[in-house]
């Protein structure tokens, strides 16, 4: 009997999976959001995102591992379009399922959904950067994991402007829940601080596993950290 051989999915197909996967996880939670007015704002970027992945996908394509990291991240960000962030009912969730929630267990009113949202950004967007860098700009070594974070960084930076720019242009209600601050002053910073430690997170995982298979890897950081010499003219 012949032995059976395993074909992998075509790398094409792989993405069309996910994105009607997408599909029909956005058209379930586009149903009855709490708020849709703050829906819509929340899933401009998203629109964005997807468009700007299609349209360059002739010219990069992400390996299938970034594309799933992008879809769990898009998943995650979907749930708290339909809830607004501030109303995700994860306690809920927690206590049907464990008996007891979060809130009582670590002795907090607030809701953090929207803190495990900059978390998994960092998390789980660092790696997608990291293939850019590597494969445009061809960064090696240390700076293949150092720019990821870079980006990952000023990416939470630049989203914490738009969050305030959003709130101050819609303001009331829409801007509020937009914004969800929830009576953190310091809440931008937090979000910021998770983001990064997502990505440091991410990055730090990304060397262990290449330092493993990596045979070169310690000549290559080394190499990455030499001053090179000027171009002539």
């Amino acid at each position: 009997m012949a032995p059976v051989t395993r074909t992998a999915i075509p790398h094409a197909r792989y993405v069309l999976v996910l994105l009607g996967l997408f599909a029909v996880y956005w058209l379930a939670l586009a149903i009855s959001p709490v708020d849709r007015s703050d829906w819509m704002l929340e899933n401009a970027l998203v629109v964005a995102a997807i468009a700007a992945l299609a349209f360059t996908c002739r010219w990069f394509r992400f390996s299938r591992v970034s594309y799933t990291l992008i879809f769990l991240f898009l998943c995650l960000h979907e749930i708290g379009a339909h809830y607004t962030y501030a109303k995700v009912p994860y306690d809920t969730w927690v206590q049907a399922i464990a008996g007891t929630s979060l809130g009582s267990l670590f002795g907090t009113t607030r809701n953090h959904f929207d803190r495990l949202g900059h978390f998994a950004f960092g998390l789980l967007l660092s790696y997608p950067m990291r293939e850019i860098f590597v494969r445009v700009a061809q960064a090696r070594g240390f700076w293949s994991y150092y720019l990821p974070l870079d980006m990952t960084m000023a990416f939470s930076m630049i989203f914490e402007l738009i969050e305030w720019a959003a709130a101050v242009f819609f303001g009331g209600d829409l801007g509020v829940a937009y914004l969800g601050t929830q009576g953190d002053p310091w809440d931008a910073q937090k979000d910021m601080a998770l983001a990064s430690l997502g990505g440091l997170i991410a990055m730090l995982v990304t060397a262990l596993v290449n330092l493993h298979h990596q045979r070169d890897f310690a000549r290559e950081w080394i190499e990455s950290l030499k001053v090179k010499p000027a171009r002539k003219g």
